[in-house]
């Protein structure tokens, strides 16, 4: 048997002992005239095992790939019918090597196939990202094609159909040369399709208080990686409609806060007009002041409420289909910890926003005795501390009313309240069950938004 007649397939099975060496690699790789295998080692993230079907990359790509990477080549094969790039065969495509690889890598070969379907139906099968360089007829016209013995002839809109036609995707392109185009594509069941949404987030985001910073923050992981957010604030939205967009897949009201006059008004009811769905994340407070006919119309304009504190609901969502007993969600960004400094740590109404909030909650946590006048301080403070006490927030329209907050939300933690200025001892399972229920409240909230906003992008 001549060695025509042997199928020439350099594939180590375990790609993994292949790894690259840096004394290995050639200090010039970078100054080598091959712009294939410059621009393919930018697709490349370390770590990876390679297969290079065709050997297209050369010795400059093997120098050329990241940390750790493993590079394996079939330079190609041959056997009695032909070889590899001309005629392929099931039994000819390296598979064990292809599906231990993590990217397979065609530089220069795509065009000198002839059985693509073959080809794609053994790369499917793999299911492997594949990085392949191609010069469509848009670039390339007939002579140029014939003159460099090109074996296959598609433009742009073919060689999509194609991937897709065998369960690939584009996920990124960058041009070779003016002639020559590279893709990277990853298989269809990898990546789920995603269609951009645009969401108005309303809030006090302008206000330096410790509970809207947090809530801020907050509301970024609540969405979908694929929202386009929008922030606007309540002065804002007073000022006018100008700088918000015509419309919008999906408003919310409130990051958690507590709504109160003037904040409620017509003009959080014009943002909701431009919606096509909404929800609020809010609660309530100095409700002796608030137009309850003004709370109500922004509350049946909502898909979904989700209220903080029970009082919210009994006062405002009873009987309402909509409205949803949250928690407190703030408290998910603060981990249940023993405090270790005795010296007591007083917390007063004006806590501003010159300390970050991880410095600011690792220093109220440190505290075994914490007094607070604001609200959310008070319950970060609930998961380290062995006392606390808290003092009101007063109304400064109207002497002798408070927000109300604290009594709500410790009501709702410990099941009923405490009297003002007085410490009082914490109950530490009673904060780890209530920081329970409102994790599984906010995972179960994340679920419905995102199912609100596939359902908008399909009706």
């Amino acid at each position: 048997m001549s060695s025509e007649d042997i199928m020439a397939l350099h594939v180590n099975a375990n790609l993994a002992l292949k790894i690259v060496h840096d004394e290995a690699r050639r200090p010039d790789a970078l100054r080598q005239p091959d712009p294939r295998a410059q621009l393919a080692a930018q697709f490349i993230p370390a770590g990876a095992r390679l297969l290079d079907l065709g050997h297209g990359g050369g010795e400059t790509l093997r120098d050329l790939v990241p940390f750790g990477c493993a590079y394996e080549a079939v330079d190609h094969l041959t056997h009695g019918k032909g070889s590899l790039i001309h005629n392929l065969t099931g039994a000819e495509f390296p598979t064990k090597a292809a599906t231990e690889s993590d990217i397979i890598l065609m530089l220069g070969v795509l065009e000198q196939v002839e059985d693509l379907d073959g080809l794609f139906t053994h790369l499917r099968f793999c299911r492997q990202d594949v990085i392949v360089t191609y010069c469509p007829t848009d670039l390339v016209g007939g002579p140029a094609r014939e003159t460099r013995g090109f074996a296959n002839h598609m433009g742009y809109a073919e060689l999509a159909r194609l991937f897709d036609r065998y369960g690939f995707r584009i996920e990124c392109t960058a041009p070779v040369s003016d002639t020559e185009m590279m893709f990277r594509l990853t298989p269809t069941g990898r990546v789920a399709p995603v269609a951009a949404c645009d969401v108005a987030v309303v809030s006090e985001s302008d206000a330096a208080n410790f509970g809207d910073r947090l809530g801020v923050q907050m509301i970024n992981s609540l969405l979908p990686g694929e929202a386009r957010i929008h922030h606007m604030t309540f002065d804002s939205l007073r000022e006018g409609l100008a700088a918000a967009r015509e419309s919008y897949d999906l408003v919310v009201v409130g990051v958690g806060n507590a709504m109160f006059q003037p904040l409620i008004g017509d003009d959080i009811l014009r943002i909701l007009a431009r919606a096509k769905s909404a929800i609020g994340i809010f609660g309530t407070a100095y409700r002796e002041l608030m137009p309850r006919p003004m709370i109500e119309r922004v509350i049946d304009r909502l898909d979904v409420w989700y209220a903080p504190y029970a009082d919210d609901v009994m006062l405002y969502g009873r009987g309402r289909s909509n409205a949803v007993h949250l928690g407190d969600w703030t408290i998910g960004q603060f981990p249940l910890t023993r405090s270790m400094l005795d010296e007591p740590l007083q917390i007063g109404a004006n806590i501003g926003a010159e300390i970050p909030l991880d410095r600011t909650i690792e220093l109220i946590q440190r505290h075994r005795k914490v007094y607070s006048a604001r609200l959310h301080p008070l319950l970060c403070a609930l998961t380290s501390a062995e006392y606390v006490a808290y003092a009101e927030e007063a109304s400064d329209r109207m002497p002798g009313i408070v927000s109300g907050k604290f009594r709500s939300m410790l009501v709702d933690v410990f099941g009923r309240s405490y009297p003002e200025r007085e410490f009082f001892m914490v109950d530490g399972d009673a904060v780890a069950r209530y920081k329970a229920r409102v994790h599984a409240n906010v995972a179960e909230m994340r679920g419905r938004v995102a199912a609100m906003l596939r359902n908008v992008a399909v009706a």
